[in-house]
């Protein structure tokens, strides 16, 4: 889950196309923060790590998110908006979504 807050920015230092994949190495300032297989969402499209090497990390978007997105229009030397995956620092979570057409919130406690 995001927050919707922008924590800071990278720079897309590589791009590399592997069959319908495009992975994407990016420097930014919280690199030394991330993990292998955390999910980091890069302009607001969440794409997992799959690589850390110094202040560098890569990412790999599928073809759908290329498809879906703006992701496969980056290059190299673009700036892009960095936020994190919150945090869950209590037992719960609290989270409301549209259920069905008659307006109305699920909340669940789990």
């Amino acid at each position: 889950m995001f927050t919707g807050i922008i924590e800071s920015a990278a720079k897309v230092v590589q791009l590399k196309k592997k069959d319908t994949n495009l992975h994407l190495s990016l420097h930014c300032d919280l690199t030394s923060e991330l993990k292998i297989d955390q999910s980091v969402a890069h302009n607001g499209v969440c794409l997992t790590v799959v690589a850390i090497d110094g202040n560098q990390y890569t990412v790999t978007a599928i073809e759908e998110t290329l498809n879906k997105t703006n992701i496969g229009h980056l290059q190299e030397g673009d700036i892009v908006n960095i936020e994190r995956a919150m945090k869950c620092t209590s037992g719960r979570t609290y989270c409301t979504r549209p259920c069905g057409s008659n307006g109305y919130l699920y909340r669940s406690d789990q």
